[in-house]
């Protein structure tokens, strides 16, 4: 399928997602002009970006499947081997349909056990007869989430299938398996993601009895970037089950629950929204250029404050109005019941989602601390400490509103495929600030340290992990290779093991993978080194998850061309 050049790196043209496009972009449109222009101006203005906002009053975002109230009643062949068959084919099922009722992404928590526990209900024995069908089974479910693009008419389907802590004969197999099939499926398969559950006792360290998954995740991720790595043993996820931890997408993290038992396990994001830190930081620095940083930063916290009550607010009104609508709206969710709390029991939607999160976000910390202080955050460890305490002081407001709303507020390390290069087009055109934030192209996603930084790897990812724990809507630090680290295992696991010892809670690997369209020969290369072919694929990782590059935003175009290398040769030295 022809790849589109628009918001979403996974578009594909067809004649339906053209005709979505058209009445998306409409909704789009009268949806902004239906709220408080207050509310309105500050999307439209640049200083904050609500998501999915086709979406907005009509349904949620993601969701992490609780597979304790699937009825599998409806698969009843009468061999082992067509129940497998037809388990695969349902779970596709769940897929489609949940796709297209819900906004965002869909996880499995526990793939492995999942999958084991559901044939198990099945009474599918564990055989190597069996056992053969569920590796073919696996291979074309990799497949299906790769290769479709029907969502929407033109979009794949978000899925993350966390595994790692399996816990039976069979439930190993699966694991093995997902990462042997996803391998050798080639490079131009890249979905799904897979996120492996480091834990210790489980799969960490040598002697645990999943340690060789662990080893054989490792060497997947040097060739192909996946899987990326839940990290269990972090402080703030060492409190809660690894069992009920899962990331969606490309970082949500769902876990503490005002109303309930802690874990993402039928839970998901209901909505959230991104405030652009360097537009604040612009107007700061234009109206107080000659006060102090200590000063700017004070206003910073205010003027972010300011319009943080004002996303509190659309958030809240996004949430009463999906509550709001009737549960015959959501006949997948009323028919599989994936939520922790069963849809076809509830009498209303805000039984269901007061589980859910609502998200504040944010992209920019590098370029506005630039702004406000003339240098890198990481620069010196005053500039750093001043910059953990303003992302702390984001952490107790959206603590503040949960005790004040009684919903779960967190706050969200945004990553920004589309408003990277969104909010820069929109600020250049109104600032000129001393320091230059806007010829690269693109704001900085989240809190990470500048692409270009080529910080060694340990200070990359020791500086990064001072944030994490604040960002208890979800967050990831990447680590930049040069090139696929094929077969260097145990240089990964040494960085696995830095990131645990500084609170990194999700960490993935990157590396630039071309792939010839003519000979299939992968590596770095603008010419293929084989048959001479200029027609070359690129696989990047967008924000979170792999895509083509020739269907990135512009800002992120401009981000993939800046970042270079943290030489993880280099992970002795300290920060």
């Amino acid at each position: 399928m022809k790849q589109n050049n628009n918001d979403n790196a996974a578009n594909r043209f067809s004649y339906v997602g053209h005709v979505y496009e058209i009445g998306e972009s409409t909704i789009k449109t009268k949806i902004l002009e239906s709220l408080p222009e207050k509310w309105a101006s500050l999307h439209r203005n640049g200083y904050i970006h609500i998501h999915d906002l086709d979406a907005y009053g009509l349904t949620y975002n993601c969701l992490t499947f609780d597979f304790n109230h699937l009825d599998l009643s409806e698969i009843n062949d009468e061999t082992e081997q067509g129940r497998i068959i037809s388990l695969f084919s349902y779970l596709k099922l769940l897929i489609e349909d949940y796709g297209n009722e819900q906004s965002g992404g869909m996880a499995f928590p526990n793939f492995d056990n999942d999958v084991d526990g559901m044939l198990e209900k099945l009474n599918v024995a564990n055989t190597k007869e069996n056992n053969f069908i569920l590796r073919s089974c696996i291979r074309a479910f990799i497949r299906f989430c790769n290769d479709n693009h029907t969502r929407m008419g033109l979009v794949s389907y978000y899925v993350t299938l966390n595994i790692g802590l399996a816990d039976t004969e069979r439930a190993r197999f699966i694991a093995k398996t997902v990462l042997e099939e996803f391998e050798s499926l080639g490079d131009m398969v890249y979905k799904p993601n897979i996120v492996f559950k480091v834990c210790d006792g489980t799969n960490r360290n040598e002697g645990d009895p999943n340690y060789d998954i662990l080893k054989q995740a490792l060497l997947c991720t040097a060739k192909k970037m996946i899987p990326t790595y839940l990290l269990c043993d972090c402080e703030q996820n060492k409190q809660t089950d690894p069992s009920r931890l899962s990331i969606m997408g490309c970082r949500t993290r769902v876990v503490d629950d005002v109303y309930g038992v802690k874990g993402a396990i039928g839970r998901g994001n209901i909505d959230n929204i991104s405030i652009n830190l360097p537009r604040l930081a612009l107007e700061i620095d234009r109206d107080y250029r000659n006060s102090s940083f200590e000063d700017k930063l004070q206003t910073l916290r205010k003027r972010w404050t300011d319009i943080a009550e004002q996303v509190k607010d659309i958030l809240i009104d996004r949430y009463k109005k999906v509550i709001g609508q009737p549960l015959e709206n959501f006949p997948t969710n009323l028919r599989f019941n994936l939520w922790g709390t069963r849809f076809d029991g509830a009498t209303n939607l805000e039984e269901i989602f007061k589980h859910g999160t609502l998200s504040i976000g944010f992209i920019g910390l590098s370029e506005a601390i630039e702004v406000l202080s003339g240098k890198k955050y990481y620069s010196d460890p005053s500039t750093l400490i001043a910059t953990v305490g303003f992302v702390s002081y984001m952490r107790e407001y959206c603590d503040f509103l949960r005790r004040e709303t009684k919903l779960n507020f967190s706050l969200l390390a945004t990553s920004g495929e589309l408003i990277s290069g969104r909010f820069t087009e929109i600020d250049k055109k109104e600032f000129t600030p001393v320091v230059d934030i806007f010829s690269k192209g693109y704001y900085t996603n989240s809190f990470h340290v500048d692409v270009d930084s080529r910080l060694p790897a340990r200070k990359k990812i020791q500086i990064e992990g001072l944030f994490h724990p604040f960002c208890n809507g979800g967050s990831i630090t990447y680590v930049e290779l040069g090139e696929a680290p094929i077969g260097n295992d145990e240089g990964l696991r040494e960085l696995l093991e830095i990131a645990i010892s500084a609170n990194v809670h999700y960490l993935g690997f990157n590396f630039p993978k071309d792939i010839c369209k003519e000979c299939g020969t992968n590596g770095v290369f603008d010419t293929c080194p084989c048959c001479g072919s200029e027609n070359i694929t690129r696989i990047r990782r967008v924000s979170g998850y792999l895509e083509i590059l020739d269907g990135f935003t512009k800002g992120k175009k401009f981000e993939e061309q800046n970042r270079r290398r943290n030489d993880y040769g280099q992970t002795k030295h300290s920060y």
